[in-house]
């Protein structure tokens, strides 16, 4: 089964963070991503950096650690539409969605480690094409 992969999970792969196992374990199957994840993932390392845990160079290193990762990246723009429409419906942010987008556009689940994301989806009766990391 092709799963698409959010940031939070793919993070996991390049730091040490509960669930690191599961996110490790789904890096035998076939993900698929929109571009966006590159980019939120780079967003969170500059976090990490701006609080101290990890220095500029550690942030790179994992960056480029992500690059290499089993990930089929998508453009995001045929789905940026659909997105938009999710997130109005739930009130929750686009990015998000464009993850959900791609997965229903794929015949696959986005498997992600964002409950906040999950309960949106639920909300739309969309729940069954995403999944808690882990679960």
């Amino acid at each position: 089964m092709r799963i698409v992969v959010d940031a939070s999970v793919a993070l996991k792969w390049v730091l040490n963070e509960p669930r690191t196992e599961a996110a490790l374990a789904l890096r035998e199957k076939e993900l698929i991503a929109p571009a966006l994840w590159l980019a939120e993932a780079a967003n969170a390392l500059w976090r990490h950096v701006r609080l101290g845990e990890l220095d500029r160079k550690q942030a790179l290193a994992r960056l480029s650690e992500l690059e290499k990762a089993p990930i089929a990246s998508f453009p995001i723009e045929p789905y940026v539409a659909k997105a938009l429409e999710l997130a109005t419906d739930a009130d929750h942010p686009v990015y998000d969605f464009i993850y959900l987008a791609l997965a229903l556009a794929r015949q696959a689940c986005v498997v992600t480690d964002d409950r906040r994301f999950l309960t949106a989806a639920a909300r739309l009766a969309l729940g069954d094409h995403v999944r808690l990391l882990g679960s």
